[in-house]
């Protein structure tokens, strides 16, 4: 699996998967979550409030992702996951968390087909996690699952994983860890 970094808007990514930092409630939010909802369109809220409906009647647990379509996304699909809010006094639980999204996002996609799937940094918004433990999570998890071989000896999932970082304080941060954890 190949890791890149890009600085700039996720919901300008064209790839099969889009990662979306979601709210529970899956039903538009701020930032990312805010960002796909308005650029993808009412398919993407459509969409949500099937899997309200269904399967996610009190929101999609933390840690949890589930897909729906793209809108009007230059991408296939959106995977949704909930990443945790930083606290300092819950980190060990709450790392456990975050690196959860990016397990299940890539499940998700793995499951869905994609070649191509583009993450922002999940919980390092507005959920407060600090951004370089954030990166470190991140691309370790990503890595691993990487690592990961099917039954009949191939890689398994996604070819490109993408970070898309907002700006070039997050690429920095990433840019550095990636070197550090190997990845890159």
């Amino acid at each position: 699996m190949q890791i890149t970094l890009v600085q700039g808007d996720i919901t300008d990514q064209q790839v099969d998967v889009v990662v979306n930092a979601a709210n529970s409630s899956l039903l538009g939010g701020g930032g990312v979550d805010g960002a796909i909802h308005r650029r993808g369109g009412p398919e993407i809220l459509a969409d949500c409030r099937r899997l309200r409906a269904s399967h996610y009647g009190k929101g999609l647990p933390t840690g949890r992702a589930v897909a729906t379509t793209a809108g009007r996304l230059p991408a296939r699909w959106v995977v949704h996951t909930v990443g945790p809010v930083f606290l300092p006094e819950e980190r060990t639980e709450r790392t456990g968390l975050l690196a959860s999204c990016y397990r299940e996002s890539l499940r998700v996609a793995r499951e869905l087909g994609a070649r191509t799937v583009a993450f922002p940094a999940i919980s390092a918004g507005i959920f407060g996690w600090p951004l370089e433990d954030a990166a470190r999570i991140a691309l370790t998890t990503v890595v691993e699952e990487g690592a990961r071989v099917a039954p009949d000896g191939s890689a398994e999932g996604p070819a490109e994983v993408r970070f898309v970082l907002f700006d070039a304080e997050a690429y920095a941060v990433f840019e550095r860890v990636r070197r550090e954890v190997g990845s890159g």
